[in-house]
């Protein structure tokens, strides 16, 4: 439908209005769906994107909730298709590039609270559990960042030898664990303190310190080191 003074979409004034909201104030200025809806704007040039930003915040929960959804899920959503979703992804790789690129370049004990939010964002909102590594060197830098299991929405399996043997082969002297619950409770279970335990014992005798196990949900984070299980 087109306005009365320039004969363009209505729809082309809101996203002017919309992007000098942003340039004023950030993204704080604007509520999730508003900034869900900047996110779609390349997605979708000739639409209001409106009524799919309020669409999916209802549907995931949240602007983080909707970035992290399954390419299938998304997909179910009326107005979703390729280029929505690719968009979507790109925005949270381009957002996890830049924490992990932070956490890279800084001893990770000294920047705790960065690598705790890259754990987060990397994995607290993922439907299946997912197993990872960050390999340190004797300065506590991160040399290496990998996921080395992935399972189902309760279970991840994992080999004490093929964590000591990654840490070897990268000559890793400290190691921090990290997965997450999909379920959004991080409270370790007692296999999660079992397994811990048994890496530890394990990369120990090899001279190889095992920091932390950070477990991460949608409802925060526990570390099996502060509640004193390691």
């Amino acid at each position: 439908m087109a306005s009365g003074d320039a004969g363009k979409p209505d729809f082309l004034g809101h996203r002017n209005r919309l992007r000098q909201r942003f340039r004023d104030g950030g993204a704080d200025a604007l509520p999730d769906y508003e900034l869900l809806e900047l996110v779609l704007f390349r997605a979708l040039p000739r639409r209001d994107t409106k009524p799919l930003a309020k669409k999916l915040i209802k549907t995931f929960g949240s602007f983080a909730e909707t970035l992290n959804a399954p390419d299938t899920r998304l997909a179910e959503i009326s107005g979703v298709g390729e280029a929505v979703i690719t968009e979507l992804k790109l925005i949270r790789s381009a957002a996890l590039r830049f924490m992990k690129g932070d956490v890279m370049e800084r001893s990770a004990l000294n920047s705790w609270d960065a690598v705790l939010d890259y754990c987060r964002a990397a994995m607290a909102f993922d439907d299946k559990e997912q197993f990872r590594i960050l390999f340190l060197d004797k300065r506590n830098r991160i040399i290496a960042d990998e996921v080395q299991q992935q399972g189902t929405v309760d279970h991840t399996p994992v080999y004490v030898r093929e964590v000591v043997k990654r840490a070897l082969e990268l000559s890793a002297t400290a190691i921090i664990l990290a997965h997450n619950h999909p379920s959004g409770d991080p409270t370790p279970s007692r296999a999660d303190v079992e397994m811990t335990r048994q890496i530890t014992d394990a990369a120990r005798s090899l001279g190889i310190v095992v920091h932390d196990h950070i477990i991460v949900g949608k409802d925060g984070h526990a570390s099996l080191r502060q509640l004193d299980l390691i």
